[in-house]
């Protein structure tokens, strides 16, 4: 048994930030039936992200099946449908699904959905207890609802890219995206989290809501202890937090250091996490300089803070006179946070990602075996299913709307199906 076994998301998003979200639900036991446009003429059909690639899955027979990566990692666990939204017919076979659901999710520009007829007011007038979450750039209101969103974009216009990337005065600096869409995949976790509490309150009452999510909101909203930092002193005194590189706005010393090079002369790296004056402590003892701890100027933290630019190039020599792996094991012994900047390679071969599970082995219709990285939910008594991998498109069609969701004849599926309409 799953957590949200019987719920039933009619899923009309597509990329990632409204996919990120259903396939989350769909982890945990929702039925989830992703709406996709029917191959054309001048189109292939489908989520776009199914073309996002190279890399794309490999089939039996060695070649690439047009399954793309990005595609296979944001929609795991779910069913595909096709239906022109675009047209009537497809519209009204929306709706028809629509009145059987619980939750609808779409991340279409803003008015799109109500010149389909496929609006948060005119599903919820068929459906009131539907929960109906909206995910766009910028929201349903405002000056910028009307423009298209990005998470790139997002990033640069939501505060993050001026506090990510090294100092303007040092090499490298200048803004810097962070390397996966944040903005998309916040906004598909805080879509969950306000999707799960409507139906929370759609089981109470027997009402639905109209949720309403925006990246840049998102963004804003994850700008977290820099954004009360701006907001509780730096407003009034006219300082804006700037680019840090790999140091903390708050905390001293956190940050990245370089420590011995490897056997062939490799630079190496360790991260440096001193989260109170104790570790703070620890660490100079195993560095050598207990000294330090007991200098007023360091001792605590808003100390650390203040004389940063004294105490880090204190620092940097005597991280750089020990190997990584002595560094960690000693720091690791006495307690002090730290831990190695690791590559893709070596995340996936770590023991403890290992241990944990967090590759998942499906069998895909194109391929015998297809590794995913797997759900990070880790629940006791209702844990996350495996059972359907991410699905080919339109390969549920005749299912959903024959025999699962709805009861069509034979007969108007051979009618829709002629008039390309799924």
């Amino acid at each position: 048994m799953n957590s949200l076994d019987g719920i039933r998301i009619l899923d009309c998003s597509r990329v990632l930030a409204g996919p990120w979200c259903t396939q989350t639900l769909a982890d945990l036991g929702a039925d989830v039936v992703k709406v996709e446009r029917p191959p054309g003429p001048t189109h292939p059909g489908g989520d776009d992200t199914r073309g996002w690639g190279p890399p794309f899955l490999q089939g039996r027979d060695g070649h690439d099946t047009g399954e793309a990566a990005y595609y296979l990692g944001a929609n795991r666990n779910k069913r595909s449908i096709t239906c022109d939204i675009s047209r009537p017919e497809g519209q009204a076979l929306i709706r028809e699904l629509a009145a059987t659901a619980d939750v609808f999710v779409e991340n279409y520009k803003v008015g799109d959905m109500a010149r389909y007829g496929l609006d948060a007011d005119t599903l919820r007038g068929i459906n009131p207890r539907l929960v109906y979450c909206s995910i766009t750039g910028f929201g349903q209101t405002g000056p910028y609802r009307n423009r298209a969103g990005y998470d790139y974009a997002i990033q640069g216009m939501g505060g993050l890219m001026s506090v990510t990337g090294e100092r303007d005065d040092l090499p490298g600096g200048g803004p810097q995206k962070v390397g996966v869409a944040v903005a998309d995949l916040f906004t598909g976790l805080y879509a969950t989290v306000g999707i799960l509490a409507a139906l929370r309150h759609a089981e109470r009452t027997g009402e639905g809501q109209h949720i309403d999510m925006a990246l840049l909101d998102t963004q804003v909203a994850m700008l977290a202890n820099l954004g009360a930092n701006y907001l509780v002193r730096g407003r009034a005194e006219g300082q804006v937090p700037g680019r840090a590189g790999n140091a903390h706005a708050n905390i001293v010393p956190y940050q990245v250091f370089e420590v011995a090079p490897d056997g062939q002369g490799h630079p190496q790296h360790i991260i440096l996490a001193v989260g109170n004056d104790g570790q703070f402590a620890r660490f100079c003892q195993i560095a050598g300089c207990p000294e330090l701890a007991q200098d007023p100027r360091f001792a605590r933290n808003a100390d650390r803070v203040r004389h940063r630019a004294i105490l880090v190039p204190l620092l940097e020599p005597l991280l750089r006179q020990r190997s990584k792996a002595d560094w960690l094991s000693a720091l690791e012994t006495a307690q002090v946070p730290c831990g190695p900047i690791n590559d893709l390679a070596e995340v996936f071969a770590d023991p403890q990602v290992l241990a944990r599970d967090m590759v998942h082995r499906w069998s895909h219709p194109l391929a015998d075996t297809l590794d995913l990285v797997a759900s990070p939910l880790k629940l006791s008594a209702t844990p996350v299913r495996n059972d359907l991998p991410p699905p080919l498109l339109g390969q549920h069609t005749a299912e959903v709307l024959s025999s699962s969701w709805l009861s069509l004849t034979p007969e108007r599926l051979a009618d829709l199906s002629r008039q390309g309409i799924i």
